[in-house]
């Protein structure tokens, strides 16, 4: 029989710190405070979603539903973010860069944009992230329109970064139609779903260093608390992991996330330092042909900042 989903009575307050303890970061003995409400990217806003019980697997049927379900959860709410993304490697110089995002749902899915302060004149260096059955992954740079490209997706954020447009919500990953529930595991002390993505002969074709991606889906609340990309070899290549949660009002925060090269060592981290939720975004901000416009962010009053 399949696990019935229902609500459990437990607070998230009674499984992640309150708003008055000092930040911690995840470490074996205290991680299974962490990993509750969020949803990564890369960076992201968490929110609290339909519990599951984790008894049993479930069978193929009820395991793509609460995929499904996940997929339907992110961007319920309009967004807009600022973050800092740190190149942090193993060996020389770390280097900060400045960026922001807007992510919303149109009629294919949910979307974001991303811009990043390069040091070329503002927030110029523009990605967008369409999800879906027919999403793509449009780049712009200095103002021109978005332009797509097979290889954008793998590509970093920026050269020398860990992070791509692969790691940003949506990712484009989760659209695969080969999808598979393969265990629960625990990952920092709380029970996950693991998934399985494996990329049609297409993707394979020009991505020929991807053989699948593993992605943890907290069993209680919508929430992508690690993801792994496996090398053809089927070791991992590339690992995404929720570092911290700040409460900011009454919503638990993904502070921090890293992407870490399992090769080099070299990390990439994206921290939040300002959100606000449910603002208007133009549907137009989503407009491929009109990523290289300027987009202004949400008034400073609208914006809730993330202590550091």
């Amino acid at each position: 029989m399949s696990p019935r989903l229902r609500p459990r009575r437990r607070s998230p307050d009674r499984l992640l710190k309150s708003s008055a303890e000092p930040s911690s970061r995840l470490g074996p003995a205290r991680s299974s405070r962490a990993a509750a409400l969020a949803t990564l990217l890369v960076a992201c806003l968490a929110g609290q979603g339909i519990p599951a019980r984790a008894a049993d697997l479930p069978d193929a049927s009820t395991a793509g539903l609460l995929l499904d379900h996940f997929k339907q959860s992110i961007w319920t709410e309009p967004i807009y973010a600022e973050f800092d993304l740190r190149e942090m490697p193993r060996r020389g110089a770390e280097h900060a860069f400045h960026g922001r995002f807007w992510g919303a749902r149109n009629e294919r899915g949910p979307v974001t944009r991303l811009e990043l302060d390069i040091g070329k004149g503002g927030f110029t260096h523009r990605f967008l992230v369409q999800g879906g059955a027919d999403g793509g992954v449009w780049t712009s740079d200095a103002g021109a329109p978005g332009a797509s490209s097979s290889d954008a997706a793998l590509a970093p954020l920026v050269p020398g970064v860990e992070m791509a447009p692969f790691d940003i919500l949506p990712m484009p990953y989760l659209y695969w139609l080969d999808a598979e529930l393969i265990s629960i595991e625990r990952i920092r002390g709380r029970p996950a779903y693991s998934y399985v993505f494996t990329p049609s002969a297409d993707f394979s074709a020009r991505n020929p260093t991807v053989k699948s991606v593993r992605a943890y889906l907290d069993t209680q609340y919508d929430a992508l608390v690690q993801s792994e990309i496996a090398a053809k070899d089927g070791s991992p290549s590339k690992t995404l992991s929720l570092l911290e949660l700040r409460k900011v009002g009454d919503r638990w925060i993904p502070k921090d996330v890293d992407v870490r090269n399992e090769a080099t060592r070299d990390k990439t981290r994206l921290s939040l330092t300002a959100v606000a939720v449910g603002i208007p975004i133009a549907s137009s901000a989503f407009d491929p042909d009109r990523l290289g416009t300027p987009l202004a962010p949400p008034p400073a009053g609208k914006l809730l900042r993330i202590p550091q």
